[in-house]
């Protein structure tokens, strides 16, 4: 009897160095997708009111770990049962991904005018807007989010395909969850970057302390920018990177250029061309809608 529990616990023991250390290997091979999955969520949680900007990150957080809810689950049994699936969805996500990418670019292009003529400095918000307006970011967050979780799963299911189940259910739940927990956090902190400097200006008397307190309260506007750009491109980096490791007709895709740059090509390629069948379905609806 004392055999057998000491013998539990060293299968325990074994189960959790396997983990640790298949899990050090996966948290590595996912660490650029986060890098991509940083800046399009600090994108996505920008442009808020201040006072919501906490509350907003907060509902996109929980909208992502109900994401984890749903993809972890049937990520396992697709990955036991079906794995063809699993590519599938994945390529699906990436045309979701270069789509949303593509119609920012499309609307910064072409309808640049019709915003500035939008945004009059005179019309104040309601807070039934400012509410409507959130509502409409954090569903995108979320769905947004979901491929990008997608991605993270299936990249650590392939790192650990080859490891009993128990092992591959523990680590990538792991990696998925503790990755969500950490890049919101860093995308909390980056939104109240100004309301940190403020709190330094006004707590303390050190010019050396009060001027780093500016740096981050003017920096906060450039940053969001920055971020918009970053987020943007990210969308089409990760979507290309879908289709150019998962499809071998992008294998060799443009091989003089780095691996990145052709990534990003892809993306916006594929962006375009699910631009273009959305934009043909909507037109053909609304003629079958009049008739």
């Amino acid at each position: 009897m004392a055999s057998g529990f000491f013998a539990l616990f060293d299968d325990i023991a074994t189960l959790m160095d396997d983990v640790a250390t298949m899990g050090k290997v996966a948290a590595k091979k996912t660490t650029s997708i986060l890098g991509d999955d940083l800046a399009v969520k600090s994108n996505q949680a920008s442009g808020f009111v201040a006072s919501r900007e906490l509350p907003v990150i907060w509902a996109i957080l929980k909208g992502s770990l109900i994401n984890k809810a749903i993809i972890l689950p049937v990520a396992f049994l697709l990955s036991i049962f079906l794995p063809q699936a699993i590519i599938v969805l994945l390529l699906l996500g990436g045309a979701y991904l270069g789509f949303e990418g593509f119609e920012k670019v499309y609307e910064w292009i072409f309808h640049k005018k019709e915003h500035k003529k939008d945004n009059n400095p005179m019309e104040i918000p309601t807070k039934k807007d400012i509410l409507e307006f959130e509502k409409v970011k954090i569903k995108s967050a979320i769905k947004t989010d979901f491929v990008l979780s997608l991605e993270v799963v299936i990249v650590t299911l392939g790192v650990v395909r080859n490891t009993p189940v128990l092992p591959r259910i523990i680590i990538v739940a792991l990696v998925a969850i503790g990755a969500t927990i950490g890049v919101y956090a860093i995308v909390a902190l980056i939104v109240r970057l100004d309301d940190i400097g403020y709190k330094i200006k006004y707590f303390s008397k050190n010019k050396f302390l009060n001027k780093i307190g500016d740096v981050l309260i003017h920096s906060l506007p450039s940053i969001v920018r920055i971020l918009m750009v970053v987020g943007t491109i990210a969308m089409f980096t990760v979507s290309g990177g879908i289709y150019h490791h998962n499809l071998s007709v992008f294998h060799h895709f443009l091989p003089q250029l780095p691996s990145i740059i052709a990534e990003i090509i892809i993306g916006l390629i594929v962006g375009g061309i699910a631009y273009f069948i959305v934009e043909v379905f909507l037109k053909v609806v609304k003629l079958f809608v009049k008739k």
